[in-house]
């Protein structure tokens, strides 16, 4: 398999500041209300929408598509829907004339937040749908078909649980892509507390509108609270490139191509894991 693992220079993890931590996240955890998980997950979507974060690996998930042929997506840990209002209009808009295929997109999540997904649904004109049930990223249902991805929610899983996500995309023939924007290193932590921030004051504009999310946002501000904790925390949890390398490099994969590395954007590099059946 080493001759088909293309990695980016990981010389620089000699100098993080930290090892990989695994500590809990609030808003991942069974017992958290579903309706506070939703709070969270709607203000993280709003601020994917914001910023706009994903944006700059628009052209490497289009070489993706590309050179696998594949015209339908499958989004696993979605929350309230992830970058995929913004990241499916900048892929409608580097189609080459005359392409008519049309790109489908599936949100999924082990907690799905029905709500948002409708809404993204229905602003994206119903090209980005949704499964209702629950998904386990480990055990994505077959009837799912489709490149796999996941947006900053791969560091959620133990080295073991990473590697059954990895394994099971491998064993149902499909391609996944993961990319995550948390490093560990202070000036991404630094760089938390702005966004959550950001986030705080967003919160008036997030619709629908609701008293009960203003109640949990600003007077028991348990809301803000979680996006701070949970992102400090996701910083820490954070696979690296080489991380990443070991553990590939314990799946029974044949004929899978995979790429690891970081993404430069100008601002955050976003690491990434890429695995597909190359056509050629």
């Amino acid at each position: 398999m080493d001759e088909n693992l293309h990695t980016a220079d990981t010389t620089h993890l000699a100098k993080l500041p930290m090892h990989r931590v695994h500590l809990i996240e609030f808003h991942d955890q069974q017992w958290f209300p579903s309706f506070l998980r939703d709070y969270v997950t709607d203000a993280l979507q709003f601020g994917f929408n914001l910023f706009k974060v994903y944006g700059p690996i628009t052209p490497l998930l289009q070489r993706v598509l590309d050179s696998t042929g594949i015209h339908s997506i499958v989004d696993m840990c979605s929350g309230g829907g992830g970058p995929w209002l913004d990241l499916a209009r900048k892929l409608n808009s580097r189609k080459p004339t005359g392409d008519s295929s049309d790109l489908r997109i599936c949100l999924t999540d082990k907690y799905p937040n029905l709500d948002a997904f409708q809404k993204v649904s229905e602003a994206s004109a119903n090209q980005i749908t949704f499964y209702s049930g629950s998904v386990d990223a480990t055990a994505v249902p077959r009837e799912l078909n489709g490149l796999r991805t996941m947006f900053t929610s791969f560091h959620h899983f133990l080295p073991e649980e990473a590697r059954a996500i990895l394994q099971d995309a491998i064993d149902a023939g499909e391609s996944i892509a993961i990319f995550e924007i948390p490093h560990r290193g202070p000036a991404t932590i630094t760089l938390t507390f702005g966004f959550v921030l950001a986030l705080f004051v967003g919160t008036l504009w997030i619709q629908p509108f609701s008293w009960s999310r203003l109640f949990w946002t600003y007077v028991i501000p348990i809301v803000p609270f979680v996006l701070l904790f949970d992102g400090v925390v996701s910083c820490f949890r954070t696979y690296g490139p080489q991380e990443l390398c070991e553990i590939v490099a314990r799946l029974a994969a044949t004929g899978y191509r995979w790429e690891i590395g970081e993404y430069p954007t100008g601002k955050t590099p976003i690491t990434y894991l890429i695995g597909y059946s190359s056509l050629e």
